[in-house]
């Protein structure tokens, strides 16, 4: 791999990581569009790359909400010491605490699956679509609560649907703001429950990727495409989460509803054109 193919795929882990238009789906769809089977056929560099993403990421998202985050960590470590939730920041940290939960037992028990049986793109496309009519229609529901009004509930349910993001074309953020939407949350509560419930969950499937890529073996000469990639990946996902928030607070979550309706239709008609195969 060399560094300007590291630099794309970093830019495009970076932006859709947090724009919810999942980030799985694009670093499926951009290889397969220029024919890039590099890491398709690398696997052990491909393992190594997805954690330098993934961390490039959790950067961003740390960096980005490092005051919240160490309110919240100190919160729950509070109401755990307690065992009593006595602030709405104690009650905020343990709801992003539940909604961890499902995705992490479903990742565990489903990931080889998930590997062997998802992410052909003619699926992508279509989870794409859905998603993004579910996100639509989500966000036309009132705004009726802030982030300060998140109850533990609220985590518990956002958090099983965050298990649908294991597919790729489905969004982690996409489905996590649709699903804070449809309890009513309002676009920016949405977004940022949204960013901060991805911590814990980025963090845990990078330490875990990172042991199994230890574990197997580092391939060697992946420094720089892997310092190229991470770095690319933490400054556009900042990027794009200072874009989303600014966004939300006078618009909807609309323009990214129709990207995924064109990029998803686009996909089924290169398909079905013969241009590119269905699968990858």
């Amino acid at each position: 791999m060399s560094n300007l193919e590291a630099l794309l795929l970093g830019i495009v882990q970076g932006l859709t990581e947090f724009l919810p238009i999942s980030s799985s789906g694009h670093l499926i769809l951009v290889p397969w569009l220029q024919d890039y089977t590099f890491l398709q056929t690398h696997e052990a560099f491909n393992k190594t790359f997805d954690v330098a993403l993934h961390f490039g990421t959790l950067v961003a998202a740390v960096g980005y909400f490092r005051v919240e985050v160490a309110v919240l960590t100190r919160g729950f470590l509070q109401a755990a010491r307690q065992r009593a939730i006595r602030t709405q920041q104690q009650r905020l940290a343990v709801a992003i605490a539940i909604g961890t939960v499902p995705a992490v037992i479903a990742g565990g028990l489903g990931s080889s699956f998930i590997d062997k049986h998802l992410g052909e793109p003619w699926m992508i496309a279509l989870q794409l679509i859905f998603f993004g009519a579910l996100l639509g229609y989500a966000d036309r529901m009132p705004q009726r609560r802030n982030l300060d009004d998140t109850e533990l509930r609220d985590g518990w349910y956002i958090g099983l649907a965050q298990v649908l993001a294991l597919a790729p074309g489905t969004s982690r953020s996409g489905i996590t703001i649709t699903a804070a939407r449809w309890l009513g949350l309002d676009r920016d509560a949405a977004a940022r429950f949204s960013f901060l419930l991805l911590i814990p969950a980025v963090a845990g499937a990078t330490l875990f990727k990172a042991a199994s890529a230890v574990h197997e073996g580092l391939p060697s000469g992946v420094a720089g495409p892997m310092v190229v990639g991470t770095i690319a990946a933490a400054v556009s996902g900042y990027l794009a989460i200072s874009f989303l928030l600014r966004l939300v607070r006078t618009t909807s979550y609309r323009p990214f509803v129709l990207y995924r309706y064109v990029v998803g239709v686009a996909v089924l008609l290169i398909i079905a054109t013969g241009l590119r195969p269905a699968t990858f």
